[in-house]
């Protein structure tokens, strides 16, 4: 029977996930050079249209209709065929068209999230291509493994909100775009100071605010446990900030708002597989973790000397996969009867799983991004000329400017 209290809270839940990716927009776009402003937020914009079409037509489906091999889902629920009004079977109180429009949410910021690593040089009509072929390819099929009946959820795989399904998956998606892409290119003494920090601090205000969503929302009801997941999502980002922070302060000798903006993402990232199956103490120490480890990840890719622009894979990949095994140490059945116990709880073959889950989800979207974009590549190149570069992505955009200087 549908409970009309559960339905109102999911459908919300999928408007804040919505509004992540506006959000992301502007998180993006205040961080690169002023040239490339434009560029960057429509490809964040433009994944609301693509991914919906991807989503509708066959990529819902996909995800969570049958189960073959426990690899991939079936076709019988393309077109949104059979999805209405009535329950369906991830949620017996909630429409499955609910389900559908919350999970839609997901799919959409997912691959919006790889573009801060190869900003600033990528074709948009490369993007398009490499949009649509990565969502049903890379994100449909984790989708599966893991929430869809596949074969990681069978064998007892947690993730609650997308720590391995959205930002490990997304975040190494983005270290191999890097590798492939290769460096930005910059004229004498051009800078990369973000163009406009006012912007990057809206973005995460909405990033953050949204995360209410993304977290809460995936206990698909007004319950105790999406209260567990809307403190914890709190907390986790708010620790995860002021550790960033300190950590950077404490180097640099001054405060830094941009580190404690990208620490805050990095907490959210963190605490997103652990929200709803961790007490409330676990998310302080989940928290101090993020804020940590993705410091010393962006300290990493310096010294590698690898080009993730925003710092996709340290904020989202790292913390993503950190917080996939942070689940499998702090879990309590107590908390979240669907779930398992943890290592602190006494149950470290969970513990294991998790990390060989985090670790496979990981390789497998490194490597099959990596042959996207390559196969990409032999038929067109993907990477703008030097000359565009140098001049701006925003220049590809007929008529376009983001700010006209008089």
């Amino acid at each position: 029977m549908i409970n009309d209290g559960d339905t109102a809270f999911v459908l919300l839940s999928a408007a804040l996930v919505m509004v992540m990716t506006p959000g992301l927009a502007f998180f993006y776009g205040g961080l690169v050079r002023r040239k490339n402003f434009l560029a960057i937020m429509l490809q964040s914009f433009i994944s609301m249209g693509v991914v919906t079409v991807i989503w509708v037509t066959v990529g819902y489906s996909l995800a969570f209709s049958g189960n073959l091999g426990g690899v991939i889902g079936n076709l019988s629920w393309a077109g949104l065929r059979g999805v209405g009004p009535k329950p369906g079977p991830y949620a017996a109180h909630i429409p499955a068209l609910a389900h559908f429009i919350f999970q839609e949410m997901f799919a959409i910021i997912t691959p919006a999230l790889i573009t801060g690593a190869f900003a600033d040089r990528v074709h948009f009509k490369s993007y398009l291509k490499f949009l649509v072929v990565w969502s049903l390819i890379v994100y449909v099929p984790i989708v599966h493994w893991i929430w869809g009946g596949g074969f990681l959820m069978k064998w007892g795989v947690e993730d609650f909100a997308g720590g391995m399904v959205v930002h490990t998956s997304a975040g190494f998606a983005a270290l191999a775009s890097v590798w492939v892409v290769g460096s930005r290119k910059f004229a004498p003494g051009e800078k990369t100071l973000p163009h406009n920090v006012a912007f990057v601090g809206l973005g995460t205000g909405l990033l953050w605010f949204g995360w209410f969503g993304f977290n809460g929302g995936s206990a698909l009801a007004a319950n105790g446990i999406a209260a567990q997941a809307f403190v914890n999502t709190d907390i986790a980002a708010s620790v995860a900030m002021c550790t960033w922070l300190a950590i950077s302060w404490l180097r640099a000798g001054k405060p830094s708002i941009i580190g404690a903006f990208t620490g805050a993402v990095a907490g959210l990232a963190c605490v997103t597989p652990c929200a709803g199956f961790v007490p409330t103490w676990a998310s302080f120490a989940i928290g101090l973790c993020a804020g940590s480890v993705c410091y010393l990840a962006v300290e990493l890719r310096d010294r590698m000397k690898w080009d993730d622009a925003l710092d996709v894979w340290a904020a989202h990949g790292v913390g993503g996969l950190l917080g996939s095994m942070l689940l499998g140490v702090f879990a309590y059945a107590s908390v979240n009867a669907a779930g398992h116990d943890g290592l602190v709880a006494g149950n470290p073959s969970f513990f294991g799983k998790q990390v060989v889950a985090a670790v496979f989800v990981a390789a497998y979207a490194f490597v099959v991004t990596w042959v996207i974009l390559k196969v990409l590549n032999l038929f067109e190149p993907i990477r703008v000329p030097d000359s565009v570069e140098l001049a701006g992505l925003d220049t590809e955009l007929e008529e376009d400017q983001a700010y006209i200087l008089t």
